[in-house]
């Protein structure tokens, strides 16, 4: 496998070397038995220049957030909590707003605190090596490890955020969570009366197209991909590996079980993701 490194204004001879040392490096892995692999990885990380993350709900169930359609996710224990994030039941049915709105006031969410992964991420940023963080998260827990705000890339939303359906009014979920808590069971937007429901994308709802664009720009346009706790078969977010790969890039994928995409990885690394993310990103 070979790497194309670019960088228009940088030395022909510098880019040659760090071509010859990620080639090595893809050479090495070859040889390298599964046990050795993290090692391996740390120094790919820690000759890329550019390198953009992909992160899942899998990051995030160290700080006591349940995943989706990991063997305890939300959806694999209760399929049918699916509903409440399909758009078209959640317009539709206001016994299952009600519910819904219940379910932002309990969860585990806003007692999560980044873990050792989210910080193991944030060290990238500190080197200088994080081009952007494509996460499918919607707890914001990577802008609350340190990350910087434009580095963040939140294709399903964020679920710290309101948004009216009718007029767009934005809000702190905070806000309308107290207003839950004050007894209104399925609070209306207090500019225009409208359908609130979090900033996040729903199941049937239409994806904000420059966030995607950008998304699949980092992918082509870095060394190294690290796609971290997604089960990478959610799309358009899991494009953002064959994308990567077809650019050139090497691609690691850390996770607690396999994916969808591991036979297109250079790197598959199986275990936790905390652990994982702190031993290669030295």
């Amino acid at each position: 496998m070979s790497l194309t490194v670019r960088g228009g204004n940088r030395a022909a001879a510098g880019t040659h070397a760090r071509e010859a040392a990620i080639v090595n490096a893809v050479a090495d892995q070859r040889h390298t038995e599964q046990k050795d692999l993290p090692a391996q990885v740390r120094r790919w990380v820690q000759v890329a220049e550019r390198i953009t993350v992909l992160t899942g709900a899998g990051i995030s169930t160290d700080s006591g957030i349940p995943d989706f359609r990991g063997p305890s996710g939300v959806w694999t224990k209760n399929p049918g909590a699916e509903r409440t994030a399909t758009l078209q039941h959640y317009l539709s049915d206001p016994e299952l707003r009600i519910a819904a709105w219940q379910t932002r006031l309990h969860h585990p969410m806003w007692s999560a605190e980044p873990n050792a992964g989210h910080q193991a991420l944030v060290r990238l940023e500190e080197a200088g090596k994080l081009q952007a963080l494509v996460t499918q998260n919607i707890d914001e827990l990577h802008q609350r490890a340190g990350h910087a705000a434009d580095l963040v890339v939140e294709v399903h939303g964020t679920a710290r955020w309101t948004r009216c359906w009718s007029c767009g009014d934005r809000r702190q979920m905070s806000e309308t969570l107290a207003r839950v808590t004050a007894g209104e069971q399925d609070p209306p937007c207090e500019q225009c009366g409208g359908i609130l429901k979090s900033d996040t994308i729903s199941f049937g709802q239409d994806l904000v197209p420059d966030v995607i664009e950008r998304a699949m720009r980092a992918s082509a346009e870095c060394d190294l991909l690290l796609a971290i706790g997604s089960t990478l078969s959610v799309y358009p977010a899991a494009n953002c590996v064959p994308v990567a790969k077809a650019a050139g890039a090497l691609v690691v994928i850390v996770n607690g079980e396999a994916t969808a995409m591991d036979q297109l990885a250079d790197a598959v690394l199986v275990g936790s993701i905390s652990d994982l993310l702190d031993r290669i990103v030295d």
